[in-house]
């Protein structure tokens, strides 16, 4: 992460200004002047025969100039050419070609001169060439034939071109010649060979020449060399070889050099230009070398190293540079020198170049031209184009060398004056007008201009003006009427007022004035200061995996009356934000980074102001590249060298590296692991088997990955020998009663060391003395037919080549096929242990009778029937395995209360044997399984409606059903209340105490053993339930704020309110109103209440279930007679909680002398009184 200074060409253009502001003041374009260049062609003006010449020349005068021109130094006649004609209202000439012509015809030195009434100006002598690109002469070359080791220079010598051509070098084919410190072309294109090698003939050479302007190339007919070599073959192991020279046979020897000759030089070079000093040795070894400066040190910011530090570039020479450089060229035999003598001349260069000069009359002034040189310039003075000995005499002018001096100037003196200085290696022309004005002063810019500026920033505002004599100008702030000048500010010539610091107090209003002799004239200029643009939160320097996500962030203060815009560039490059970029006003997200994402990350905050920069660094890590160039070397007869080049390990370090192979005659194109080898090594030492045609592979490994393998090295073969090993995995078994395979994993490329791989099977029966029976092999198995029954063989598998046997090989049992058994387990005993489980015992079979290896003993068995009647049982047979030669048992899972029938048998590798007899026996009763399908549904807040089905397996004979349930609300739990139901009831109905609490209900059926598995479930929540329970009982204390609950509260009191009138009303009428009359049915005959005149109040929905009795507070009784469960003898009263809900069942009793002696207390009930006018 770091914050970046402002880009260079910021302090280069602040420089340019502060340069521009002590220039000249320029004339405006509506007050007379003479003639001014503004654009030309170069001096040394070289034009392509294929296109239309230009030669620019434009000015600018008031009057507007003419233009003529000279060639040769004498006046060119456009008029009479009709290829030439000159550009409207400019001086450029168009030369056109388009009808015929050669553009050679028009070569020479040209020069363009600008006239009116007030003088001429000059353009340079503009040296006019075309550009040429001549054939290669037609050449027959011989074979260059040369010794192995011995210098070699092949001379380009390309024809002469214009401007010079592009030298390089390739084969016939169009390759590359592939250059190196042996190798290398000279900068005069020829290429030296320091010391042939017999690989230099493996290709031709030919010289190219590239001509810049008509973008062709010619080609030289090619080079063949011939090399001579005491070592005729050439093995590529050997190119990397520590002495290879010497294992090549080629005598080693000193340097020399090859260019440039002898042991001293000498070289001159211009000011300003490049030197290039080159030294090429020739030496075996190849020589290395080495530069130096006599007396000093080379110039470190100027000087670098070319083709192999054999060439030294020095750019931008100054006269500092000159003294003596020399070569080292050095190899183990030893070194020589050579030594460069370096002088630098320089081509007339400015001190002091003459500027227009602008005077009143009667003012005094004066031109300067100085120049500089090697060696010194002359300086020639001319006016308007003409040396100044030939103008007419000025009694006003005096010219002093390289000084013109102008006294008591009158409008007479007006004209261009022309400075030409020169010396061998080249020269300057300047022009400079002299203008004599009377003008008063005047502002040249828009009047009121608005300049917005950055806090703490230096700053210039620009009052360009004009008058003559110059006038002087001076700067106020806010009409004050102090001069600004000195300190934080500072006024230039040229009028422009610069404050070295902006701060808040120098906003304002800037006046500036200019005042000569002729009167005034002032502008005006608003300031404004705005806040810096600043990166406060910066990207950081970040590593990531490739295909992770990355985020840098860039958060930005700026003034808020500027527009603030961010961008991204990668490495210095405007960031293209693609479909795996997403940019945001404070960060950039890379998803899915991949290794072209690594490079420095820039975020630019920019107003029209200014901007801030701050840049981080994004590391991916990814799989390394592949490894590259496998070389093999050190070649034995069971090892060789692999040597590699690491590829790059994409900022995650290279940490194993895999080397595979592959052969090519029992598996081609299979490659298989060889070894592994730490990353820091690059060359191992390979362990090989014979007779393999080897080739070989390499995986880079680092924490992200593998790389690709690398592409393969060559074929190496290895000699053939016999067998070191044989099979493995020797297996003897029979497919049939009379047979026996034998089978064995066959040997693979690595282990066959030789060709027609093949086997000896070997196999004679164990523990007898008999002769071993053989046959060879090329499978990987082998059938022995007619063989007893499941009898030991000794079974040897040995390899073989054709260079022999492999080593003796172990013997290995087998046994033939295995036959079905002949016998049943006998005195097969079964034991009843619980309902779900018996115990087995019998007796052991004979071994001779299992006829193979016993494998297990296996009891089958079946459930016949249920103890239960019509209940369906599943008979399908079901079997137990008691592995091994084992005697006793058990069989588990069982259905209890059932019938089983039982039978035994022996298992053997073909199966199983006769069966016993058929044992018989019955499972005691157990507990039922899990009642079906429990269901709770809730049909409204008063009741909830419970149903479930039998079990699937009764297990016996059912006694009933047993139901606990237990209300909760949140985590207070009541208290569990009990149930038991006979067998056959499935349905009951519970009443609800509350509209808030939850029921938890566990229902399990039963069996004379116990209860059986449980089933659970839970009432579902009331409707009105937003929240959980728990929540609802954290907050019941506010349950009296609630709307519906004050609303319902208050019909509850009106309702009873109007009841107690209407009793009121009843009860001062003496009325008797028996409870038959209240009901909206009247009772039928079959009431059983009738004759006492009473009845049960219940809802519909609400009846108990058959055989049973719901009582208002949820308890369920066995109904066993007709009577009521509660007999209020004295009167009924209903039962409340201690929160008012009413938990009982309301049944009344009385005659008619009971009903007279309780209206009092009915009628004060409000309860009571609600059921009476039911």
């Amino acid at each position: 992460m770091a914050r970046q200074p402002a880009p260079p060409w910021v302090h280069a253009a602040f420089l340019f200004c502060l340069l521009s502001l002590g220039g000249a003041i320029e004339i405006p374009m509506d007050l007379t002047q003479p003639p001014t260049i503004t654009k030309q062609s170069v001096k040394d003006h070289i034009v392509d025969p294929r296109d239309n010449i230009l030669i620019e020349c434009e000015a600018k005068g008031n009057p507007a100039p003419s233009f003529h021109w000279t060639r040769n130094s004498r006046f060119f006649n456009i008029a009479k050419d009709p290829r030439v004609s000159m550009r409207r209202r400019s001086g450029t000439l168009v030369i056109d070609f388009r009808s015929g012509g050669r553009p050679e015809e028009y070569e020479g030195e040209y020069q363009c001169f600008a006239r009116n009434k007030f003088g001429t100006a000059l353009s340079n002598r503009i040296r006019l060439q075309v550009s040429k690109s001549p054939l290669w002469p037609k050449e027959n070359l011989d074979p260059v034939v040369v010794q192995e080791g011995a210098p070699l220079t092949l001379q380009c010598n390309p024809p002469p071109g214009l401007p010079s051509p592009v030298i390089f070098w390739m084969s016939s084919s169009m390759e590359p010649i592939a250059q190196d410190k042996r190798v290398s072309q000279g900068h005069n294109g020829d290429l030296y060979f320091s010391n042939v090698m017999l690989q230099d003939m493996q290709t031709d050479y030919s010289c190219n020449a590239r001509f810049h302007f008509t973008h062709t190339i010619q080609q030289k007919n090619p080079f063949t060399l011939k090399v001579l070599t005491n070592h005729p073959y050439n093995d590529s192991s050997l190119r990397n070889h520590p002495d290879m020279y010497s294992a090549r046979g080629v005598a080693e020897r000193t340097p020399s050099f090859m260019y440039p000759q002898g042991t001293a030089s000498s070289q001159m070079v211009l000011r300003g230009m490049d030197l290039l000093l080159e030294c090429i040795a020739s030496g075996v070894p190849t020589p290395d070398i080495a530069w130096y400066k006599k007396g000093g040190d080379l110039p470190s910011d100027k000087a670098k190293f070319e083709n192999f530090n054999k060439a030294l570039r020095i750019t931008n020479v100054s006269e500092e540079d000159s003294g003596e450089y020399f070569c080292l060229a050095s190899n183990k035999m030893g070194s020589i020198r050579h030594t460069i003598s370096v002088r630098v001349k320089a081509a007339p260069y400015w001190l002091d170049e003459p500027k227009n000069l602008i005077l009143a009359p009667g003012e005094d002034g004066r031109l300067v031209c100085r120049a500089n040189g090697n060696p010194k310039p002359t300086v020639q003075w001319m006016v308007n184009g003409e040396p100044l000995q030939s103008a007419p005499p000025n009694p006003n002018r005096e010219v002093a060398g390289d000084t013109i001096i102008f006294r008591d100037t009158q409008i007479s003196s007006r004209a261009v004056y022309q400075c030409n200085t020169s010396n061998e290696h080249g020269y300057l022309l300047a022009n400079a007008f002299v203008s004599v004005l009377d003008v008063p002063p005047r502002m040249l810019s828009p009047r009121n201009q608005l300049i917005r500026v950055i806090l703490y920033n230096r700053t210039r505002l620009d009052c360009p003006f004009f008058g003559s004599p110059i006038p002087t100008l001076r700067w106020f702030k806010n009409g004050q009427g102090s001069n600004l000048d000195g300190g934080n500010y500072h006024v230039y010539e040229n009028g422009s007022l610069e404050i070295k610091m902006i701060r808040k107090e120098d906003q304002g209003i800037y006046t500036c004035v200019a005042t000569n002799i002729l009167g005034k004239a002032e502008n005006q200029v608003r300031l404004e200061v705005k806040d810096p643009t600043r990166i406060y939160r910066m990207p950081e320097d970040q590593v990531a995996k490739r295909g992770t996500t990355v985020q840098l962030e860039c958060r930005v203060k700026h003034d808020p009356s500027l527009k603030l815009t961010v961008s991204w560039l990668k490495d210095d490059e405007p960031l293209y934000i693609g479909n795996r970029m997403k940019k945001e006003d404070d960060s950039l997200t890379i998803f899915g980074v991949a290794e072209r994402d690594q490079g420095s990350y820039t975020c630019v905050a920019s107003t029209e102001l200014d901007q801030d920069l701050a840049k981080a660094y994004l590391t991916v890590l990814g799989r390394p590249d592949r490894p590259r160039d496998l070389e093999l070397t050190d070649l034995a007869e069971r090892s060789v060298r692999l040597t590699w080049i690491p590829g790059d390990d994409n900022n995650s370090p290279i940490t194993d590296y895999v080397v595979q192979f592959e052969e090519d005659q029992f598996q081609p194109g299979v490659w298989h692991d060889h070894s592994k080898y730490p990353g820091s090594v690059n060359s191992a030492v390979l362990r090989l088997s014979p007779y393999v045609n080897y080739q070989f592979r390499v995986i880079a490994i680092n924490e992200v990955g593998s790389s690709h393998p690398s592409l393969p090295s060559e074929r190496y073969r290895t000699s053939g020998a016999p067998p070191e090993s044989n099979p493995g995995d020797v297996k003897g078994e029979g497919t049939r009663k009379n047979n026996m395979e034998i089978t064995w994993t066959p040997m693979n490329a690595t282990s066959a060391f030789g060709p027609n791989l093949r086997y000896i099977v070997k196999w004679r029966r164990r523990e007898t003395r008999e002769a071993w029976n053989n046959v060879t092999v090329w499978g990987s198995r082998y059938v022995v037919g007619q063989t007893p029954v499941y009898v030991p063989y000794e079974i040897r598998v040995q390899a073989e080549n054709d260079f022999g046997k492999g080593p003796e090989p172990e013997s290995v049992i087998g046994y033939s096929g295995e036959d079905y058994p002949r016998a049943a387990p006998t005195e097969v005993k079964v034991r009843v242990m619980n309902s779900t489980a018996i115990s087995l015992q019998w007796n052991r079979v004979y071994s001779d009778t299992v006829q193979g290896q016993l494998r297990e003993y296996r009891a089958y068995y079946w459930r016949e029937s249920s103890l239960l009647k019509n209940l369906w049982v599943s008979q399908k047979r079901q079997q137990a395995s008691f592995p091994g030669d084992r005697l006793r048992g058990v069989v588990s899972r069982l259905f209890p209360y059932s019938n089983y029938k039982l039978e035994m048998v022996v298992v053997n590798g073909r199966g199983d044997g006769p069966r016993s007899e058929t044992k018989e026996f019955t499972t005691p009763e157990g507990v039922p399984s899990a009642p079906r399908r429990f269901r709770v549904r809730q049909p409204n807040l008063e009741t909830i409606n419970l149903e479930w089905d039998h079990p699937e397996h009764p297990n016996g004979i059912m006694l009933g059903y047993t139901l606990k349930y237990v209300a909760f609300n949140g985590t207070k739990v009541g208290k569990q209340i009990v149930e038991n139901f006979s067998p056959n009831q499935t349905k009951f109905t519970v009443q609800r105490t509350d509209p808030v609490s939850r029921y938890r209900f566990t229902l399990s059926a039963r069996t004379q053993v116990g209860s059986g598995e449980a089933v659970t479930e839970e009432s579902p929540a009331p409707p009105n339930e937003a929240t959980p329970t728990a929540a609802y009982t954290n907050n019941q204390a506010d349950i009296a704020t609630q709307g519906w609950f004050i609303g319902l509260m208050c019909a509850i009191a009106l309702l009873v309110l109007i009841l107690l009138i209407v009793c009121f009303i009843k009860r001062s009428r003496g009325g008797k109103y028996p409870v038959r009359e209240k009901k909206d049915v009247p009772l039928g005959p079959e009431d059983p209440k009738e004759e006492d005149g009473s009845f049960d109040y219940s809802d519909e929905d609400n009846k108990p279930l058959q055989g049973s009795q719901t009582s208002l507070d949820g308890t369920i009784k066995q109904q066993e007679s007709d009577d009521s469960l509660v007999d209020y003898g004295e009167g009924g009263e209903g039962q409340f909680n201690e929160d008012g809900s009413f938990i009982g069942q309301y049944t009344v009793k009385k005659d008619k002398d009971e009903t007279e002696g309780n209206e009092s207390s009915e009628a004060t009930s409000p309860v009571n009184a609600i059921y009476s006018l039911a």
